[in-house]
């Protein structure tokens, strides 16, 4: 009934069996039963046993540290139990108590961290507020414990100091960043338990400061904007975080450029959630906040990145974007990272439309930059260029028509960055989309509408183009994904590519552009001559550009730039575009080139030239003079020896216009010697394996037949017996006689 009478006599024997130096007790069992006697004893006897704090506090030293796990939750029990019976006396021990206290937290049971946690949050709270500076780091890290309970722990201990500490307000910035790090634990029994905390602590720092807040309270009106599935915290926790921004910003940013993953993403989530309480308070430190967020935004860990994201759109819901812009903007004219246009766009992602609406222009004008736009080919830089591109058509909508051609600039910038066809997919997406708020069909329409516009962008520096100018492949992408619109802009088509494709410019580029032209040649009624237009271009197209180009030059990179212009005289005759009046005109101009381009090393050259020349004969080949009639079967002859079977057969075909055109020609007379030779050569390939070319000479020889017949039958009976299949050359006989 009066414990308190055998006070000086048990508290001194335990104290000797559990303190050193006297000697521990050995037996585990005994020690955490003396432990358990005296948690007895102060639940019994209460500020009774304040004589004795100082033994007590050298017991709980030792037993603190204990090797028995039992041993050291019990003597946490203890210092909860002494801190709240004998508050006036315990803050004279209680820092003795802090060192073996945080040389438990770590304990590898989780129950003891728990009970330590527990232990120091009472220690601390009855007793002497200073050494809260001693504990906060490993609270901190107990934060990233993989156990929810230990969270649980620490976020109650940092919730009850917020209210109930006699100093807090002097620890608000160091304990708060804590407690709103439990915002985001995975455990909802962890966040509800911090939130349910903080609306507390708002509260009652409302009430314990009602005259500041006298004008707040009465005439603050709730933002107009504010980010979707987010509760606006109360007035007493935005305060709180708004006056205590400047004292935790400077060190969480630091924590966000940690070497730890773990450190930079619960930093990362601490930013947007403090951010969400200083509303536009933000302001004031938009310089650190950008900073730190260039940085996480090029972070190797996605979490912190989609984080850092979220955060700069709170930027963009509270900060005035003459303010934002004003900071952003010169990043972007030093040295433009993917960072730096990530957070832009995440910015205009958050922005309210009618306070974006003002700067849409200055928005516009500084992504469509060269020194933006094409200031990397890097796919990752591009897709955040398309990001912003996106967030401002999502935000702005109609209030982009005032900047369609500069965003369609970016777009076509982006779309000729060599990447992924997913990419293009998400540019055409785009451009639809662009297209949809201007109440255009499709991203022709957008086209249709700026057409010349950016062709004109890009004919400003077309002097000065080489093979890695981004601007060959903004043509490119203009030309080839305009469709039909690109045929209402043919002035500065062809002025480009009379510029570009002169002999003397750079040989890789004139490919690039050669290879564009035969691809819209190839379907001319859908692009550049969807007008009908084009025709009245053709006498430039062939003289100033292809002709030129035809001239042999050593080199593969010649070859293939010969090969393509071939492609596209042959693709102009193929589409019927080159009328036969426009092939009188310019035969003798190209005529000589195209029988040299039977010769190249390419398959696919060689055979165009055929089928050219042979259009050419049918045209025009009765004017000839014996010269050319010369010229021409000469050459044509040595491809039906030719490597491939496709140009040999053309080559054949070739030879019966040449027959044709001689049999109606005036130098008819001159040729008898040379169509006697060619009557021997044919003869000879009337033997060839391949059955298909055996038939196409079969038919060469019949339509030259007509010419000197008496002289072919002498040349057949002085073969026939030599032939392995006479049989065609009795069908020529018999063709010849049949005639006559």
């Amino acid at each position: 009934e009066r414990p308190c009478e055998a006070l000086p006599v048990l508290l001194p024997a335990l104290a000797q069996r559990l303190c050193p130096p006297q000697g521990a007790e050995p037996s585990e069992e005994l020690r955490l039963g003396l432990v358990q006697l005296l948690g007895l004893l102060l639940q019994r006897c209460g500020a009774s046993m304040a004589p004795y704090l100082g033994d007590i506090a050298r017991v709980l030293q030792a037993t603190l540290l204990d090797h028995y796990a039992e041993v050291r939750r019990e003597s946490c029990g203890c210092a909860v139990a002494c801190a709240r019976a004998m508050p006036e006396h315990f803050h004279l021990q209680s820092e003795s108590l802090i060192k073996p206290l945080m040389q438990t937290i770590s304990h590898q049971h989780y129950r003891v961290r728990v009970d330590v946690i527990h232990a120091t949050g009472a220690v601390i709270q009855f007793g002497n507020g200073k050494s809260v500076d001693d504990v906060l780091s490993h609270l901190a890290q107990r934060l990233f414990d993989e156990i929810p309970k230990v969270r649980h722990a620490v976020t109650a201990v940092i919730g009850e100091w917020l209210l109930h500490l006699r100093d807090r307000y002097s620890y608000f910035h160091k304990l708060i960043p804590l407690l709103l790090g439990s915002f985001t634990d995975e455990i909802p029994e962890n966040t509800k338990l911090a939130w349910t905390y903080w609306e507390k602590i708002g509260l009652q720092w409302e009430k314990e400061n009602e005259e500041d807040l006298k004008d707040k309270m009465d005439f603050s009106v709730s933002p107009s904007h504010y980010p979707k599935g987010e509760t606006r915290p109360g007035l007493g926790c935005r305060e709180l975080v708004s006056r205590n921004l400047s004292k935790i910003l400077p060190g969480l940013c630091h924590d966000i450029t940690d070497w730890l993953g773990s450190t930079r993403i619960k930093a990362s989530q601490l930013l947007y959630t403090l951010l969400l309480h200083a509303e536009d308070h933000i302001t004031q430190h938009m310089e650190l906040l950008l900073r730190t967020l260039y940085q996480a935004c090029s972070d190797e860990e996605s979490e912190v990145v989609k984080n850092s994201v979220k955060a700069a759109e709170l930027i963009g819901t509270f900060v005035s974007p003459k303010v934002s812009l004003k900071l952003i903007t010169p990043a972007f004219e030093q040295t433009p990272k993917a960072s730096c246009v990530m957070v832009l766009a995440a910015v205009i992602q958050g922005s309210p439309k009618e306070i974006l609406q003002p700067h849409v222009a200055q928005l516009g004008n500084t992504l469509s930059q060269a020194g933006v736009c094409q200031r990397s080919e890097e796919v990752f830089y591009m897709e955040q260029l398309l990001c912003c591109v996106q967030a401002l058509i999502e935000v702005c909508q109609e209030d982009c028509k005032e900047i369609s051609l500069q965003l369609m600039k970016v777009l076509v910038t982006i779309m000729a960055t060599p990447s992924s066809q997913d990419l293009k997919e998400k540019v055409e997406k785009t451009m639809s989309s662009l297209a949809a708020v201007q109440q255009l069909e499709s991203f022709h329409g957008l086209y249709k509408q700026h057409i010349i516009q950016l062709l004109e962008w890009l004919a400003v520096s077309c002097e000065g183009w080489s093979c890695y100018s981004p601007e060959v492949l903004q043509f490119e992408v203009i030309t080839t994904h305009s469709g039909a619109v690109i045929g209402e802009a043919l002035d500065d088509f062809v002025l480009v590519l009379r510029t570009c494709l002169q002999p003397n410019r750079d040989p890789q580029m004139r490919l690039k552009l050669f290879t564009v032209l035969s691809q819209l040649l190839q379907k001319a009624s859908e692009t550049i001559n969807s007008q009908g237009l084009f025709p009245s271009y053709l006498e430039t197209v062939i003289k100033d550009i292809l002709a030129p180009n035809l001239q042999w030059h050593a080199g593969r990179t010649a070859a293939a730039i010969r090969a393509t212009a071939v492609l596209c005289l042959w693709a102009l005759i193929h589409c019927e575009m080159l009328s036969p009046k426009e092939i009188l005109r310019v035969k003798d101009e190209l005529m000589p080139q195209i029988i040299a381009s039977m010769d190249e090393d390419s398959k696919i050259t060689r055979l165009m030239a055929c089928r050219i020349v042979d259009v050419f004969l049918k045209v025009c080949g009765r004017q000839f003079d014996a010269d050319k009639f010369k010229n021409t079967y000469t050459e044509v002859l040595k491809r039906l020896d030719d490597a491939s079977a496709e140009v040999r057969l053309a080559a054949a075909h070739t030879l019966a216009s040449w027959f044709k055109c001689l049999k109606d020609s005036d130098v008819k007379s001159s040729m008898e010697n040379h169509v006697e030779f060619l009557y021997q050569e044919l003869l000879v390939h009337l033997d060839d394996p391949d059955e298909n070319l055996q038939k196409a000479v079969l038919e060469v020889l019949k339509e030259g037949s007509v010419l000197y017949p008496d002289l072919l039958v002498r040349e057949i009976e002085g073969v026939v017996h030599k032939h392995q299949t006479p049989v065609y050359c009795n069908q020529l006989l018999h063709h010849i006689q049949s005639a006559k």
